[in-house]
């Protein structure tokens, strides 16, 4: 039978990813994930699916790197566990980049253990660039590097499926997710409705659908900070009331329209 996951079994799975990380230890970290784990990093370009391709995924963006985990906040919503942390990355030529980031992971008991099934990593690729640009020579060499990094362990369709991290809702998301939050905040029922439209699911927390009604009365004064736009998401860091937690803004695949808004909270 499944255990049931206690919030110190699945944070005890997901910290474990930084200490192989910051340890070089290849096999640790993909013995995190299952066989048919998916990892999509940065959310929005292609998804790596398979330990092989995981493999190759850590072979070209955390072998040659020195990574450090700044956590401020973990919450977790068995079987997921959300990160709102910063990663510092220190790149084989000395360049430096600091990256704001939600990680949001799906975990599920293998033989007793907690495996990553998908961790989804919400950071915005073309800022980094430019933060990395901007620190020199070190940075345009780390540029130059990463170009056959990708090549060699993605292929040119997986260096093209990074790029598409470069497409997505971008400020218009932000702008749109930033407006509801307002509208919410301060209990603007008309314009809640007419930000959500007629379909939208608005889970709050996680898990449990709630009315725009109650949306709207639940979030009232809520705040807001850290809007990343990956892909068709949104994220954000955001205290209701006295918890704290992040919420995700799904936009519909091909529109503007918001299609579901999730919050991730943590009354600690």
């Amino acid at each position: 039978m499944p255990l049931e996951p206690s919030a110190a079994d699945l944070l005890t799975a997901v910290q474990a990813s930084p200490r192989a990380v910051a340890a070089h230890d290849k096999s640790a970290w993909v013995d995190l994930f299952t066989a048919d784990a998916e990892v999509n990093d940065p959310v929005g370009s292609r998804p790596h699916i398979g330990r092989a391709a995981i493999e190759r995924f850590y072979e070209t963006f955390i072998a040659p790197n020195t990574i450090a985990f700044r956590v401020d906040r973990d919450i977790v919503h068995p079987p997921t566990v959300v990160r709102d942390l910063t990663i510092e990355t220190t790149m084989a030529t000395g360049a430096r980049v600091s990256v704001p980031m939600h990680l949001r992971y799906q975990l599920a008991d293998e033989d007793g253990d907690w495996k990553i099934t998908h961790l989804a990593a919400h950071w915005e690729l073309a800022p980094m660039i430019v933060q990395l640009l901007r620190t020199g020579p070190r940075g345009f060499g780390a540029a130059l590097q990463l170009g056959p990094q990708l090549i060699t362990h993605q292929g040119v369709d997986g260096a093209l499926g990074m790029l598409r991290a470069l497409g997505g809702v971008g400020r218009t998301g932000k702008r749109v997710t930033g407006r509801l939050f307002a509208a919410a905040g301060s209990t603007d029922i008309t314009r809640v409705r007419g930000l959500l439209g007629h379909y939208a699911v608005v889970e709050l927390p996680a898990g449990t659908p709630v009315s725009v009604e109650e949306f709207t009365n639940r979030a009232r004064n809520m705040r807001w900070s850290k809007l990343i736009a990956a892909g068709r998401t949104v994220t954000a860091s955001v205290r209701i009331g006295d918890a704290r937690g992040v919420a995700l803004v799904e936009f519909a695949a091909s529109s503007p329209h918001i299609a579901a808004v999730r919050f991730f909270l943590d009354h600690r």
